[in-house]
């Protein structure tokens, strides 16, 4: 394959996790509530983002090491080294993270939010709405 993608942050997340080792494995496993901080050339596409809403973020793992390709899932090495395309490691060839997360609160362009795992500074490429059943979209 070749070619190469363009990606750039449109927003970053502002945290009291600073080390990798202090962040839980996933969001819902007691991550503090976190802000992110939009970039006001996003302005409009935020415009209907409101407190209790479900998003999911995808962020870049800006400190993702990219040439992992098996881990141990969750760190655990009495499981079997598995490859990361069919875990959530963040060491991946190309280090996208999802968070779902929950808007707890918005003031201007930040959101603050709930069940983010990823550090401070951690850049943001996108965000999706959760999805509900079929009935509700």
């Amino acid at each position: 394959m070749t070619g190469e993608m363009l990606l750039r942050p449109i927003a970053r997340v502002e945290s009291s996790l600073r080390a990798r080792e202090d962040a839980p494995r996933q969001g819902d496993e007691g991550a503090p509530d976190a802000w992110v901080v939009f970039d006001a050339s996003v302005r409009d596409a935020l415009a209907d983002v409101g407190v209790g809403d479900e998003l999911i973020l995808i962020t870049w793992f800006d400190r993702a090491d990219r040439d992992v390709q098996k881990v141990h899932p969750r760190g655990d090495t009495s499981r079997p080294s598995t490859g990361v395309f069919s875990t959530r490691s963040p060491d991946r060839p190309n280090p996208l993270g999802l968070h779902r997360v929950t808007v707890l609160a918005r003031d201007e362009l930040r959101l603050q939010v709930r069940n983010l795992e990823a550090l401070d500074g951690t850049p943001i490429v996108d965000v999706k709405p959760v999805l509900g059943d079929i009935t509700e979209r």
